[in-house]
């Protein structure tokens, strides 16, 4: 029988914080859902319940280190124990590094990033003096390779990497059984691209192609259950777009520059209709949660459903057979750079370097 882990799931309350805690507590796991809002934990803690789970709702701003603190004593005290913490609560904006104000940037980088580093620093007060448990950092793609309109977020998810790596080899360095490790994660279907602030002149989408939430959250049951491994990749493209970033980044650099604006937007009819559709409050979910007495709740999908990947061969593999996922993860990175190399602005970038 499935040992029940007590596990704490921030940003719980949508995307896929939510499809997390459903897939924790088909274990039957007890999971403390951590969020700002309040109709999308309602319905996650419903959730949680239905797919045979405990849950405890617990409402945060885990940009507030001691607020984040007290959360976690509270399922301390609720639960006896914090087994799994999962770091995945974030914010961001869509629009030119300009168009972005000192404080907007700075509130995503103390959701995004600062959040991770409380969360981190509140499991572990619980962890080290028994010696174990797991924290699972949910990253991205964006924490290897930054793309244009997100520099926010990119900056964040950079940040994390490098922490995470620090903590790491001081717990290793210490002999600890407790263990970190981080899932890096390819574009997803989730809610966010309607609720996040954006000054685009078109409404916000992922850069195809898309997963549907519950591909995420099976990596991450997968890693906390076996967190000695430092790093996770899901998707094709994620695997693609990293060991590509590693061999050719200038180039990806221009590749992003010509396509990377387009590809963040609706073209066609979605385009013309943008400005029918308005943005929360003026401030996205930046600094009020999107659930909150005058919104709703969400749930885990977003609006991309027809185009999302239900599953990843790549995922399936990295979970059950680790050498074979780094040779996926080669062959994809070359296709890919050999893609590119293929494309129109390649071939121009070649003949203006011979120009030189």
């Amino acid at each position: 029988m499935t040992r029940r882990r007590a596990v704490v799931v921030t940003g719980a309350s949508g995307g896929v914080g939510r499809a997390t805690a459903r897939a924790f507590a088909a274990r039957g796991d007890r999971v403390a859902l951590l969020a700002r809002g309040r109709d999308g934990l309602a319905a996650a803690a419903d959730e949680v319940t239905q797919a045979g789970g405990e849950a405890l709702v617990v409402s945060v701003d885990v940009a507030d280190a001691k607020a984040v603190e007290d959360a976690a004593q509270q399922v301390v005290d609720a639960f006896g124990k914090i087994d799994v913490w999962v770091n995945n609560a974030f914010a961001g904006i869509y629009a030119p590094f300009t168009e972005i104000t000192p404080d907007e940037f700075r509130r995503v980088t103390e959701v995004t990033y600062l959040g991770y580093v409380f969360g981190t620093r509140a499991a572990l007060r619980h962890m080290l003096p028994r010696d174990r448990g797991a924290i699972v950092q949910v990253g991205s793609s964006l924490a290897y390779r930054g793309i244009p309109l997100q520099s926010a977020y990119c900056g964040a998810k950079h940040a994390i990497q490098g922490f995470n790596e620090s903590v790491r080899c001081e717990l290793l360095h210490e002999g600890s059984r407790v263990r970190t490790t981080m899932v890096q994660l390819p574009a997803v279907n989730t809610p966010q691209f309607d609720w996040v602030l954006s000054r685009m002149p078109s409404r916000v989408r992922p850069v195809a192609p898309i997963y549907q939430p519950e591909v995420a959250a099976r990596a991450i049951v997968h890693a906390a259950a076996h967190p000695r491994r430092r790093e996770y990749w899901v998707g094709g493209s994620t695997v693609a777009t990293l060991v590509a970033n590693a061999v050719a980044p200038g180039l990806l650099d221009r590749y992003l520059a010509r396509m990377g604006f387009d590809a963040q937007q609706e073209a066609g009819r979605e385009r013309e209709e943008a400005a029918r559709y308005a943005r929360y409050d003026g401030h996205g979910n930046l600094w009020t949660p999107a659930d909150g007495p005058h919104g709703h709740d969400f749930g885990a999908h977003g609006r991309f459903d027809g185009e999302s990947l239900p599953g990843s061969s790549q995922e399936w593999v990295s979970r059950n057979r680790g050498r074979m996922g780094a040779g996926l993860a080669v062959g994809g990175a070359l296709a890919l750079a050999a893609r590119l190399t293929r494309t129109p602005l390649a071939a121009q970038l070649r003949r203006k370097h011979r120009g030189h």
